[in-house]
């Protein structure tokens, strides 16, 4: 019999109503920062993860399926139905 463990992935989601979040702004609506100063700083210090990737573009386009990281917790942008 063979076995096989999967990580369960643990995540928040953040859900739009709008085709696509920019980062910055997915971070405040998930309450991580509360100005668009401060998500800046930390997205231009690399400690943000978008997809598994250090990204620096606080413009950058998250859609449905999009995962950003940030302090150890996984954010998951999702489509309101």
């Amino acid at each position: 019999m063979k076995v096989t463990v999967k990580k369960k992935e643990n995540h928040i989601p953040v859900v739009i109503s709008t085709e696509f979040i920019k980062l910055q702004d997915a971070m405040k609506f998930a309450n991580i920062v509360y100005s668009g100063g401060e998500a800046k700083t930390l997205i231009q210090e690399e400690q943000v993860k978008v997809n598994g990737e250090v990204c620096t573009m606080r413009g950058k386009k998250l859609y449905p399926g999009d995962k950003f990281e940030f302090d150890g917790q996984v954010y998951l942008i999702s489509i309101h139905a």
